[in-house]
């Protein structure tokens, strides 16, 4: 399993230096001491309502927002992300889990071709270092911004303040960015999506959260991805899950992304938490073989199967 050390961590200049070695701290508890980044990602209670939660091929439990918790804390993962409000109401219970606050969301109600993506500001950063002085382990926070939306520019202002608040205060920053609005014919453009990864690393995130790029006649995806990869720079790219598959689809699109996309990790949710906890479990396990510990796609499924245990 690759591993990093403490003085491996590249920590941004903004980091102010009485929060330096909280900042390396963080990092590498997200990351599971590897640099790569296993997250679970919660958000969808907004951003999808109750469709990714109840329904055809949805396990029942999902329909249970404490089921998120329960996978975070049997699992193995390197941070759940999830609303400020959510992280509150069932964090005391789970002090275990690290927790990285997603600080915008809207709801999937209004389509793209009724009016262009916003996803607001929910909360101040003081509001979330508040929830840490209570005791909460908050390693970092989130942001989702919609390039190519008219309204771009107002996104680009609050994550960029935001990151730089967050980062005087020793805490990550993961950028979801997903080019989207009416200016955007192809959201799954490969030199789109290396845009969207450039753009990250210049607004100073940590992570950057992409959808893969579109497979072409030439190239798959996963060799598109490594452009994307190339131009994040020191911001560690990472793939969004997207809607359930077949588990051996979704470890082999996984292990193409890291070994031959050049992604520093995953962030996944749909294909985790729609499942029973024991398959959600064994499958954060499997994700996280693959992930922090370089196993191969056999490797894995014998980790999802049973027939192999992965810890850190």
């Amino acid at each position: 399993m690759p591993t990093i050390t403490a003085s491996q961590v590249k920590v941004p200049v903004d980091v102010m230096p009485e929060s330096r070695e909280l900042y390396i701290e963080n990092y590498l508890a997200a990351t599971q001491n590897t640099g790569r980044l296993m997250l679970f990602a919660c958000d969808q209670k907004v951003e999808h309502l109750n469709g990714d939660f109840y329904g055809a091929g949805i396990d029942p439990a999902d329909n249970d927002p404490e089921h998120l918790f329960q996978i975070g804390s049997q699992g193995t993962i390197g941070v759940l992300a999830a609303q400020r409000g959510l992280i509150a109401q069932y964090a005391g219970d789970y002090p275990a889990i690290n927790y990285l606050v997603k600080m915008n969301s809207k709801t999937n109600l209004i389509e793209t071709e009724q009016d262009d993506p916003y996803s607001p500001q929910l909360y101040s950063l003081e509001s979330v270092l508040a929830l840490r002085e209570a005791g909460v382990n908050i390693v970092g926070i989130g942001y989702t911004l919609y390039l190519g939306s008219e309204y771009e520019a107002t996104m680009l202002a609050e994550a960029g303040e935001l990151i730089t608040e967050a980062h005087a205060n020793g805490l990550l920053v993961v950028l979801w960015i997903y080019p989207r609005g009416k200016a955007v014919t192809d959201e799954k453009d490969a030199d789109l999506i290396a845009g969207a990864a450039g753009v990250a690393l210049c607004l100073g995130a940590d992570f950057v959260k992409v959808n893969p790029p579109k497979a072409t006649d030439v190239a798959s995806s996963g060799e598109l991805l490594l452009r994307a990869a190339k131009a994040s720079g020191r911001t560690g790219l990472v793939c969004a899950g997207g809607s359930t598959v077949d588990a051996e689809k979704f470890l082999t699109q996984l292990y193409e992304q890291i070994h031959v996309g050049g992604a520093a990790g995953n962030a996944t949710g749909r294909n985790i938490h729609q499942r029973s906890l024991a398959e959600a479990v064994r499958l954060t396990q499997a994700i996280s073989a693959i992930t922090l510990g370089d196993y191969d796609v056999q490797e894995a499924l014998d980790v999802f199967e049973g027939r192999e245990n992965f810890t850190i």
